[in-house]
Formats: C-alpha cells, structure tokens, sequence
C-alpha cells in the first residue's frame, strides 16, 4: 500500500484551468491500470474527447451483468497546483513524520486508491457476486470534465458509489454545490474631466452590484437547511476589476461571483433567474452594457437520502451519522448514473489545496477496514 501511495505521490499530474499549469494524468491512469489488470480486474481506459492527455479509467471485478447491483470506489486521479516554496519537504516524496504522510495529493485524493486496490487485494474473485468497480476520474479540481463524460452505460452493473474524498472518516450526504459567473460592464472612455465624454463601467458596475446583493438576500431568505453549518446559499464577489488611470472614464469592468447553492435549487434556474434581475439595471441611454457568461458549467448541489439503503448502511459500519458539507465533489454525477452515492474517506480537507498536505496515519487502517466491510456486505455475501 505505501509503495503505491509512494508511486502516485511521485506522479505528477496537476489539472489547472491555467495551461500553462495543466498537465495529463495519463501516467497515473496506466499505474492504476498495471496493477488493477495483474489483480484480476477487467480495465477500461477511456479518453476525454477535446482534451488530449485525459482519460478516466473504470476497472471492474466479479460479475457485471445489467442490474448486477454492484459497487464502486470513486476518485479523481488529479491534484491541485502547488506552491513549492511552501513546502517543508518534497511534494512529490512521500515522507512520513510526526504520523503523517505528506505529499501532493496524499489526502486529496491519490492515496485513496492505494487503499481501496489494497482492499480489493484481499479478496478472492470467485468470492464475488457482485461487481466491485474501481473508477479514477480526470480534472475534478478543474472543470470536472472526467466525471461529466460518464455514462449510464458504463455503471449499468452498479448502485452504489463511495467517492473517498477526505471527510475525516465522516460520511457525507448532502453537499452544496458551485456555480462562478462573469459579469462585464462596457462602458465609453474620456477625460474624467467631462463626464458627457464617456461612459463610466464603474459606476454601472456599482449597480449591477447592488442588485446581486439584493438577489443574494432573496436567496437567503427563500432557501435555508439547518443540516448545514451554513444553513443558507452563499454568494461572494470574488474580485473586481476596471479602468486603467484615475484620469480617464473607466470604459471596461468585470466581476467574478461564487455562488454555493443547496440541495433543491437547480443552477440553470439560477442563471436564468440572475439574468432576469440583470436585464434591466442599466438604462437603455446609459451607452453601458452587461454581458453575463458562467466560467464554467458548474457542479450541482447533491443529496442521498438519509433513509437510503446506503446512507444507512455506511451509517452502521463507520458508527457516524451522515452529515453535509460547502465543498464540492463528483457525487452529483454519479446519481445522476443512478448510483446511491456517499463521500468518506480518510484525511480531512482542512489539510487540502495548500502545502505540507499529508493524511494522518492513524486513519488509514480504520478506513481499510471500513472499505473491506463495506465490499463484503455489496459485493461478496
């Protein structure tokens, strides 16, 4: 297992909405591969169209027949950027210290699959009556791509899925989801020192401001789930940028907004409900225009249903109640598969996204023996 662990870590393979940045995970997609296939498992690379160097890998043990009823163990192959300056040791090293292992993905996600394959290990494949699937996933840290290129068809031997994302060994039922919007107010440029020359995008963009703040607090008010910490939908104006000169009409301005939507509130509806509000802020004679475009599609807020067979299952081997988070992952793709999804895995995503990343020792062997009861109770009895 640490030898895996030990090769993911030193496989670099980072996904950034930066190109300059991005990499394939092609690499470690073929070290999963090897070891999946001399395991027994029947393995299917699958290429991302439009994204050369990306592919998702679906590895499956037992009988796979439609309606087989099987599970699968869910991860994303990438990591984040990293600011090695940062880092007190290598990120790409494995280094155990003070009970921690640390590295580049050690938490979010790549030990997991060192893990679950090790888990798989244990069992004989006669012993199987039901599919155990092990699915490795392209870009979720960046637009989630590999996830979205999933099919019914592939899962059609499926029912249940468990993303090990880090949870703290907690499982997960209920995550909000994300939605960022761009939003431009062009203007006309002038000397400031005569405002009929021009058309000032800052002043319309305090506008449109505003009314996302009034919207924000519509929202508020009509959505709220006491399973959160954050009962309500959030919205944050992450940045905003226009002008050039203090002297000069500022002609082009643009915000970016982060918007965490809860279960139940469908982010198509949200667009058009947002560019409804937009329509009409800026008057017509103003010579100022909006334009509105989503960065990217967006991941949808997800649910499971506290009485779910698997809810409750999970809920009796891990001795914890499901519980909700902010953060996003891929389980809103994986029930649209029409798979029960959780998300429980060991680490926690405090330690996720920045340097001397590591996923505590102590709850690596809990959590093998989660997954190994887990199987037997889908897949073998």
């Amino acid at each position: 297992m640490l030898d895996m662990m030990r090769a993911l870590i030193g496989t670099p393979s980072v996904s950034s909405t930066n190109q300059s940045l991005d990499q394939s995970n092609l690499p470690v997609i073929h070290l999963l591969a090897d070891w999946l296939e001399n395991l027994g498992f029947t393995v299917s690379v699958e290429p991302l169209s439009n994204h050369p160097g990306k592919a998702n890998l679906i590895a499956t043990i037992g009988p796979s027949h439609k309606g087989a009823d099987g599970l699968v163990l869910s991860g994303h192959t990438d990591t984040v950027p990293y600011d090695e300056h940062h880092w007190q040791q290598d990120p790409f090293k494995l280094t155990e210290k003070n009970n921690h292992f640390y590295g580049l993905g050690s938490t979010d996600m790549k030990s997991f699959f060192a893990l679950a394959i090790d888990v798989a290990s244990r069992f004989n494949l006669k012993d199987f009556k039901r599919p155990l699937t092990i699915l490795a996933t392209a870009d979720e840290e960046s637009a989630m791509t590999g996830a979205q290129a999933l099919t019914k068809k592939q899962f059609h031997h499926a029912k249940y899925a468990i993303i090990g994302e880090p949870t703290g060994l907690t499982p997960i039922r209920m995550h909000k989801g994300v939605m960022m919007e761009s939003l431009v107010v062009t203007g006309q440029a002038g000397h400031s020192s005569n405002p009929n020359l021009g058309a000032s995008a800052t002043e319309g963009m305090h506008k449109v401001i505003n009314e996302l703040l009034k919207w924000r607090d519509d929202l508020q008010r009509k959505h709220q789930n006491p399973s959160f910490a954050i009962t309500s939908p959030t919205m944050n104006i992450g940045s905003i940028h226009g002008g050039d000169n203090p002297n000069r009409i500022c002609s082009h301005c643009e915000t970016q907004i982060d918007i965490r939507p809860l279960p139940g509130m469908d982010i198509d509806t949200l667009r058009a409900d947002l560019q409804k509000r937009l329509n009409n802020i800026l008057s017509i004679d103003s010579k100022l225009t909006l334009a509105h475009r989503p960065i990217f599609a967006g991941v949808p807020a997800f649910e499971t249903a506290a009485n779910a067979k698997l809810t409750q299952m999970v809920e009796s081997l891990t001795g914890k109640k499901a519980e909700a988070v902010a953060f996003g992952t891929e389980a809103p793709f994986l029930n649209r598969l029409g798979l029960e999804t959780l998300v429980v895995g060991p680490g926690n995503i405090d330690q996720a996204h920045q340097a001397n990343e590591y996923i505590p020792a102590d709850q690596i062997t809990p959590y093998c023996n989660f997954m190994q009861k887990l199987i037997s109770n889908i897949c073998i009895k």
